[in-house]
């Protein structure tokens, strides 16, 4: 059991029968009434977003899970399949549980997500960031730099992206995995 004061981000509560993760909350303490806490919950298995707020000191039940780094090595009808880099047994999770999965390549890191007394795996997370070179994209014009204007491209992975119009195709950019949005170029 935790407590609203033990909140961030990361915190996998048991909240209505189902595991949620702490995307975002806000500590609100009004000037006339009781403080209370304000809260994003992602649900881990539908992935949906929900808004809740908790009065402040109520106890809530906290569920453990384990972080561990896995390799991706491939996709198949059976849905993505990792490999766990300590003991090399092999995990398949289905399509459903690994968000942003057009951003993954074979041999990448990603951390899986495990329910620690029932050791089933929850949920895939990507890095942060990831590195990714440009295969497709409309060659930029010169001059037309005036505003940050953007241009579609086509990633490694086929996932589509915006990027600045200096781009060229084959060279390696940093993608936030968060949003799908252009970081830099890597040199």
């Amino acid at each position: 059991m935790a407590t609203t004061a033990d909140f961030r981000n990361g915190l996998v509560l048991n909240y209505n029968g189902e595991l949620h993760v702490i995307t975002e909350f806000q500590h609100v303490k009004p000037g006339k009434g009781p403080a209370f806490v304000r809260t994003k919950l992602r649900n881990i298995k539908t992935g949906k977003v929900l808004d809740n707020t908790f009065n402040a000191g109520v106890k809530v039940e906290t569920a453990r899970v384990e972080q561990r780094p896995h390799q991706y090595l491939f996709k198949d009808d059976y849905g993505y399949t990792f490999m766990d880099n300590a003991s090399f047994e092999q995990v398949v999770l289905p399509e459903a549980m690994v968000p942003f999965a057009d951003l993954m390549k074979e041999g990448q890191e990603v951390t899986i997500l495990f329910h620690a007394e029932t050791e089933q795996p929850l949920t895939a997370e990507l890095p942060s960031f990831v590195e990714l070179v440009v295969t497709y994209t409309e060659p930029g014009l010169r001059g037309d730099t005036a505003t940050n204007t953007l241009k579609p491209a086509t990633v490694e992975t086929g996932a589509r992206i915006q990027v600045p119009l200096f781009i060229d195709q084959d060279q390696k950019i940093r993608v936030d995995t968060r949003d799908y949005s252009y970081v830099e170029r890597v040199k």
